[in-house]
């Protein structure tokens, strides 16, 4: 019959090295994919309203130039392809549409755009204000 001897019994640690190192990894990933969001540079003078409210920061915004010129994620747009742009930016999250526009654009061009995103499925379609002071 064989006996089992026990060995002296060692100190019993936690290595936490791979704790740190996934906790590291972790970070790297969500800073890189943390989207910032920031308005194009272009000059756009914002119509005044008076009731004017945050917009939620996942929004698509959709650019409206002076000239009448759409813009998406930088990329300059005609007015039939804004559907299918915003429908896919819906899919991957997004829910609400925000027009950044200029004072300047005929009301016609805004409400092209506004029907456009609505077409897609925007529950909420709203307009970039600049509020009223007072």
């Amino acid at each position: 019959m064989r006996r089992w001897t026990r060995l002296p019994e060692e100190e019993s640690r936690i290595d936490i090295s791979p704790l740190i190192d996934v906790v590291f990894i972790l970070l790297i990933f969500f800073v890189v994919t943390t989207t910032f969001v920031k308005d194009m540079n272009l000059d756009i003078q914002r119509p005044s309203a008076a009731s004017a409210s945050l917009a939620p920061s996942k929004a698509v915004r959709i650019y409206l130039d002076a000239q009448g010129n759409i813009y998406l994620d930088n990329q300059p747009l005609r007015v039939w392809m804004v559907q299918s742009k915003v429908r896919a930016l819906l899919r991957e999250g997004a829910s609400d549409v925000l027009v950044v526009t200029d004072v300047r654009v005929p009301a016609g061009r805004l409400v092209e755009v506004v029907d456009q995103a609505r077409l897609a499925g925007a529950k909420n379609v709203g307009v970039a204000t600049q509020s009223e002071a007072g």
